[in-house]
């Protein structure tokens, strides 16, 4: 009796897709700039830095590695997401910092920036406690999702307004162990109901 052949399956539309936007070979290599851009700037000064959990975390680790000279980390958390793809708006701190960053030369790591209320919420916090200065440094800009008046002072890479995941990155604390960045594609259902929370 001759055996029936498998057939293969199709993809399901409503699967969810990563589609590589950086590899990580584009990653470190400008990461390597970035770092060598901010040495340039503060040549001789003992660098601070401060990752912002959890994303920033293979940026801050990658970018301190290539910074020559006097550099320490701490880490601060905040929230703004939850599980949807849309920021709530709302932000709150989940971590403090470690020790104190006054009269230090502050570098704020942050994975990526788009409607820039996060950030400004952390300068707000961070210039009351009196560092001697202050500069944010971020993987990923969104410009065309800003709302708040916020830069930043080194930029990876200046990104269309899509949905990102990898390197740091996550959709419901997953697809951060990717090792590039890539543009997430959500089931019909699961954008829908992204949009409603």
């Amino acid at each position: 009796m001759a055996k029936l052949a498998k057939k293969q399956q199709p993809k399901q539309k409503n699967e969810e897709d990563v589609r590589i936007l950086i590899s990580r070979s584009r990653l470190q290599r400008r990461i390597t700039e970035m770092a060598r851009e901010i040495r340039k700037d503060f040549p001789n000064e003992p660098l601070h830095l401060v990752g912002v959990l959890k994303g920033a975390v293979f940026f801050l680790t990658d970018l301190g590695q290539q910074i020559p000279g006097d550099v320490s980390f701490d880490f601060i958390a905040v929230s703004s997401y939850g599980v949807g793809t849309h920021s709530s708006g709302q932000v709150r701190l989940t971590r403090d910092l470690d020790s104190s960053i006054e009269g230090k030369t502050v570098i704020i790591v942050e994975d990526i920036l788009d409607t820039g209320m996060t950030l400004q919420y952390l300068l707000r916090i961070f210039d009351q406690r009196k560092p001697k200065c202050l500069r944010v440094a971020v993987l990923l800009d969104k410009p065309e999702r800003r709302i708040a008046a916020v830069q930043a002072d080194y930029v990876g890479f200046t990104i269309p307004n899509e949905f990102v995941v990898g390197y740091g990155l996550d959709y419901a604390e997953r697809y951060r162990n990717l090792p590039d960045v890539g543009v997430l594609t959500l089931p019909t259902v699961a954008t829908n109901a992204a949009k409603v929370g």
